[in-house]
């Protein structure tokens, strides 16, 4: 496997809502089969954690309209994955060899729709105290992190993904967050499974994904409510959509019966 160094390099984004009534049934088979056998088996794959939003953490979203998901109820289990930097490729190729493996022997849950799933590259991460100290990039997943605010956004024509890094951090991260990780999208390869809908004109798309402390109910207002508005009046781009969430607990049905 080599000596390469633990440095984060591209991650898959995958946010997925169960059919109604099967929300136990999804869980399960989630948590117990395709997580690790869609994913953590993989090589280069270095960690991986999912999170669900409940209905008073969908109750929080924004904009009302958003051209990620087709409405604020839909997309409540979201799984990330970190893959380790320079073996996107391989990675990515024995995942979609792996998915397809799993569909020819039956392993795949058909009561469920991708909402948005996606790969993307890490480009840079920001911390509260501004010299880069922290819990790592590498260790955000395993860092007990008791909450998560994931943000889509979009720049307009002309403006460098520099600008906004730099609007980042001259704003500070919102309170509670003891990280901002961002992204850029990466696109799927052409014979992934055809029920992950493809995403279509993303160039000038980002994703930032904001851990926090504390779960995100109580300061949703004061530290995230307004930075969609905040980031809209920067004149570098909109907020497209954000969301907040919480990690699941594996091994228990827990919040599967609070997703609407």
């Amino acid at each position: 496997m080599g000596a390469d160094p633990v440095k984060l390099g591209t991650i898959l984004f995958t946010l997925v809502e169960p059919h109604r009534g099967h929300e136990v049934a999804y869980n399960r088979w989630y948590e117990r089969d395709h997580f690790y056998a869609g994913c953590m088996v993989g090589p280069w794959c270095f960690a991986g954690r999912r999170f669900v939003a409940t209905r008073a953490c969908k109750d929080l979203r924004y904009p009302d309209e958003s051209p990620v998901t087709p409405d604020r109820m839909t997309g409540s289990y979201l799984g990330l994955y970190w893959i380790l930097d320079g073996h996107h490729d391989e990675w990515n190729r024995w995942a979609v060899d792996q998915v397809i493996e799993l569909h020819a022997a039956g392993r795949m849950f058909a009561e469920r729709d991708h909402t948005h799933t996606l790969l993307y590259r890490y480009e840079w991460g920001a911390w509260p105290t501004g010299d880069g100290t922290g819990v790592p990039a590498e260790l955000a997943l395993d860092h007990p992190f008791a909450g998560l605010v994931a943000v889509i956004g979009e720049t307009h024509d002309g403006v460098e993904r520099t600008e906004v890094e730099a609007w980042h951090r001259e704003a500070g991260l919102p309170s509670g967050a003891g990280a901002c990780l961002s992204f850029s999208p990466l696109p799927l390869l052409a014979d992934a499974p055809g029920d992950v809908p493809r995403t279509e004109g993303a160039d000038r798309r980002f994703l930032d994904l904001f851990f926090l402390e504390d779960e995100p109910f109580g300061a949703w207002d004061d530290a995230f409510g307004g930075f969609g508005e905040a980031f809209e009046k920067s004149g570098l781009g909109r907020v497209l959509w954000a969301s907040p969430f919480v990690p699941t607990i594996p091994g228990t049905d827990r919040y599967t019966d609070e997703l609407w």
